[in-house]
């Protein structure tokens, strides 16, 4: 990976800005019911910095645009797909609150419709700064732009957003610790 890509996005560089001065860094990953990808991001971003003995502290939530499945567990088929790649995803979906664009760093959305939500929702322009698509951490190779949403597809569908997320979540990590590091000027 050439995390130049990612920390020379001004985007990332402006929302990771802080990181080298608080040693600490909190992301909230964001779909619309929080049943899908935002808690498959959380669990993988959480296996991801479980791998690492970095020096970097993270907070990882994740939550929904919508009020659809407050106080669920994740969609039944991300959790069985995110089981055999040995990850459980334990998560209770909530919805967005207007404190989170304060207690975040981070705010980190699926795909363009809940970047729109997010940016409607945000309290004020520090927060709408924080709002990142996830896609800003994408490898080169791939040709998406966004996450899709799983939850009308098949197997195909979940395997592909964990493709997605895995890839993502560990560019995220690796981005925030040379940040954290200084490593990148």
């Amino acid at each position: 990976m050439n995390i130049l890509q990612y920390h020379d996005n001004p985007r990332v560089r402006r929302a990771l800005a802080n990181i080298k001065e608080q040693g600490k860094i909190r992301v909230l990953f964001v779909c619309l019911g929080n049943i899908c990808r935002s808690p498959a991001a959380e669990g993988l971003m959480k296996e991801a910095i479980s791998d690492r003995n970095s020096s970097l502290q993270w907070t990882i939530d994740s939550a929904g645009t919508g009020n659809y499945h407050i106080g669920d567990l994740p969609d039944p088929r991300m959790r069985a797909h995110a089981r055999r790649r040995g990850l459980t995803l334990d998560h209770h979906c909530r919805q967005i609150k207007p404190y989170d664009f304060d207690d975040f760093d981070l705010i980190i959305g699926m795909d363009a419709s809940n970047i729109s939500n997010l940016r409607r929702l945000a309290p004020n322009p520090e927060a709408e700064e924080k709002i990142l698509p996830m896609s800003d951490f994408f490898g080169i190779s791939t040709k998406y732009d966004y996450v899709p949403d799983p939850y009308y597809d098949g197997a195909e569908g979940f395997e592909l957003v964990l493709d997605l997320l895995t890839d993502a979540t560990v560019n995220l990590r690796d981005t925030a610790e040379a940040a954290l590091d200084n490593s990148l000027a």
